[in-house]
């Protein structure tokens, strides 16, 4: 009996079996992020602004993101799982700070106050989650991740700024919008699974590409507070 790290995943709606490939839609859909980091890095090549090695990290976190969830939809181990999550956090905070520097122009110690809220948000998450119970459980961490892309969005969006920063936060708030459609399909995979079998989490990872590009892009093209 497997224990500990290797422990088998069951918790989407494809996967009736414990093969290797009992999630192929959510296993293939993996690719879209692969393709929105090479798309990402030519956009990078192109801009000429080779030394933005901040967005080059985000690129590659992007493709580490979608090896880390295919691992996790074939090989679905708790240790897979962390192969999952793990890449999908560091993207988060480094955006995030990226994210307060470029776009609000934030110095050092005003940006780690900022990042010091994302962590206490994300802390007390799991204690509001449990004041309304429902399908959004599942999907509670991410939630820090949508309130931090509408918040320095909207206050980008209301600054006097440079069209630059305009432009990036118009990108945050565009990714907002997607990434809510996204965790509608990730929390809608198992109530809608005897209604459709293949499940929905297959969308969210297309969405979060999608998601992810655009944030990309932004931070490629748009670096007026920087």
């Amino acid at each position: 009996m497997a224990s500990g790290w290797s422990t088998p995943v069951d918790i989407y709606c494809e996967r009736t079996t414990a093969a290797l490939w009992a999630e192929p839609l959510n296993a293939a859909t993996n690719a879209a992020f692969v393709v929105a980091a090479v798309a990402a890095l030519a956009l990078w090549r192109r801009s000429g602004r080779r030394g933005d090695w901040p967005a080059l990290v985000l690129i590659a976190v992007t493709a580490l993101v979608g090896v880390g969830s295919l691992l996790f939809h074939t090989v679905a181990t708790r240790w897979a799982g962390l192969a999952d999550v793990i890449p999908i956090m560091v993207f988060i905070v480094v955006y995030l700070v990226l994210a307060l520097r470029r776009v609000l122009g934030l110095g050092l110690i005003a940006t780690g106050a900022g990042l010091a809220l994302f962590f206490a948000v994300s802390a007390a998450m799991p204690a509001l989650v449990r004041l309304a119970p429902g399908p959004w459980a599942s999907s509670q961490s991410y939630f820090p991740a949508l309130i931090a892309l509408v918040t320095v969005g909207a206050i980008g969006r209301a600054m006097p700024a440079a069209a630059g920063v305009r432009a990036s936060a118009d990108a945050l708030l565009l990714a907002a919008g997607l990434f809510t459609v996204s965790l509608i399909a990730r929390m809608a995979d198992l109530p809608l699974c005897d209604a459709l079998p293949s499940g929905t989490h297959f969308l969210w990872h297309l969405l979060n590409a999608t998601v992810l590009y655009v944030l990309l892009r932004a931070a490629i093209l748009h670096r007026a507070a920087a």
